[in-house]
């Protein structure tokens, strides 16, 4: 950041911790930081600062900012890799093929690595017709796996041609948006290519 900040540079970097505990007679420790993870964001966020305080008009757009994202299991459940292995009469109680506990920023990330957008990439969060969407570099890639989209959402996504658009199987409203999309997409982006989760 500091080298950034001298010669207007855009370099970017990753610093990689495992979440070791601090020790609790540690000052850390007592300052409220429980890892060294936690230690270092907090050192992130000060060597930013401390460098946009020292030159605060030519810093004005050196990005500080940073990204925290942590090695988990994958957002699918088994049948969504394997469905060959379920008995069909389970698949009512398998309706969902994602994990209960997962965010739709889990599964941005998830689709991200799958595609190979850079985790760097800049994203922008929106909302369209009540439905929250995620803009991945400049349209490159849009994904929304809020539940009941509907022609609207699915209507002014696809006016927007991105390269990839990702949504979750059980997103769309009804039947009718789903037997609809293939044919919005066709009429407004007939290029981007359209996965489901």
């Amino acid at each position: 950041m500091h080298m950034n900040a001298e010669d207007g540079g855009n370099r970017k970097f990753i610093m990689v911790q495992l979440p070791e505990e601090t020790d609790e007679k540690s000052e850390a420790y007592k300052a409220g930081y429980k890892t060294i993870c936690e230690i270092g964001k907090e050192r992130i966020r000060r060597a930013g600062a401390k460098i946009k305080e020292e030159n605060p008009l030519g810093t004005m757009d050196l990005d500080v900012g940073f990204r925290v994202l942590k090695c988990d299991t994958t957002n699918m459940k088994n049948v969504y890799y394997h469905p060959d292995e379920y008995n069909a009469n389970l698949f009512d109680m398998l309706e969902d093929n994602i994990k209960e506990d997962r965010t739709p920023e889990d599964l941005l990330f998830q689709v991200m690595l799958d595609l190979g957008v850079l985790l760097s990439s800049k994203i922008e969060q929106t909302e369209i017709a009540g439905k929250k969407v995620f803009n991945v570099a400049d349209n490159f890639l849009i994904a929304c796996f809020d539940a009941n989209v509907t022609e609207e959402t699915i209507t002014a996504i696809a006016k927007q041609k991105p390269y990839y658009f990702v949504m979750r199987d059980s997103s769309l409203a009804n039947d009718s948006v789903a037997a609809n999309f293939d044919q919005i997409f066709a009429t407004y982006s007939p290029d981007t290519v359209r996965k489901v989760l």
